[in-house]
């Protein structure tokens, strides 16, 4: 947090925040003033994370997103720490397979399930109980370009992402008119978590995009500080596609 930074007075959780997309999005909300706090499963990486974005506007709380439990102590918190919760972003995910859907061993799908989309709803219940529903907020759901097109050989993580594009539509309607919710659908990001996707061949990877390179955190941080604000306020049940222009490429060839 940079000293001319005012705050803002609102306070967000980002999960799955240690690294990647989540991190770019904590930092994103840091930055104009917003109170953060973040999770992720290890707590060094968490500890490190934290002081990275700036220990006197940001807590981590370690944990599982699947893990109730965690949930629950994440907003005691949160409301212990800031007072308030005004925005949830459900960035943690897991995409544990690689290979055709028809061979899926369907205990690895209810793990991503769970994951993905179980946890995603577990944390906006919870956030809405504490705070949204009678003070109003915003939620942004991470979710994917492969939940709203093919995704040859993450078939699970693609319907879980599917999921989580619905999930988005539901809680806009129950959630309205105090509280806003919408997703954010990237397609490669250079983070940890995508880097089988390109890692060795980044350039052979942007190719194909329209835009000429992969996505960074910092592409979806923005977008996701912009859901997350007032310029947003005429929005909600939206999925928004930061892709680099890539979908433009489907049924061409």
């Amino acid at each position: 947090m940079t000293a001319d930074v005012q705050d803002s007075g609102k306070a967000a959780i980002v999960t799955g925040a240690s690294r990647g997309i989540g991190y770019g999005i904590a930092e994103a909300l840091v930055a104009r003033g917003d109170r953060v706090c973040i999770t992720g499963r290890n707590e060094d990486s968490l500890k490190e994370a934290v002081e990275r974005l700036g220990a006197d506007r940001v807590i981590g709380v370690a944990g599982k997103a699947h893990d109730e439990e965690h949930r629950a102590v994440v907003v005691e918190r949160v409301m212990e720490a800031f007072g308030r919760v005004d925005y949830l972003v459900n960035n943690a995910g897991t995409n544990p397979v690689f290979g055709p859907i028809a061979e899926l061993d369907l205990g690895v799908a209810r793990k991503v399930f769970e994951t993905n989309v179980i946890s995603a709803l577990g944390f906006a219940q919870q956030t809405w109980k504490a705070w949204q529903q009678a003070n109003g907020g915003a939620i942004v759901n991470i979710a994917s370009i492969a939940g709203v097109s093919a995704s040859p050989f993450i078939g699970a993580y693609g319907m879980s992402k599917a999921a989580m594009v619905n999930l988005t539509l539901q809680l806009a309607h129950e959630m309205s008119p105090g509280v806003r919710v919408n997703a954010i659908a990237p397609a490669v990001v250079k983070t940890k978590f995508a880097q089988a996707l390109y890692e060795g061949r980044e350039a052979e990877a942007a190719a194909s995009y329209p835009m000429g390179r992969l996505g960074t955190p910092e592409d979806i941080g923005g977008a996701a500080e912009f859901l997350l604000s007032d310029r947003s306020g005429w929005i909600t049940g939206q999925t928004l596609v930061v892709d680099g222009g890539i979908l433009l490429n489907a049924g061409v060839g």
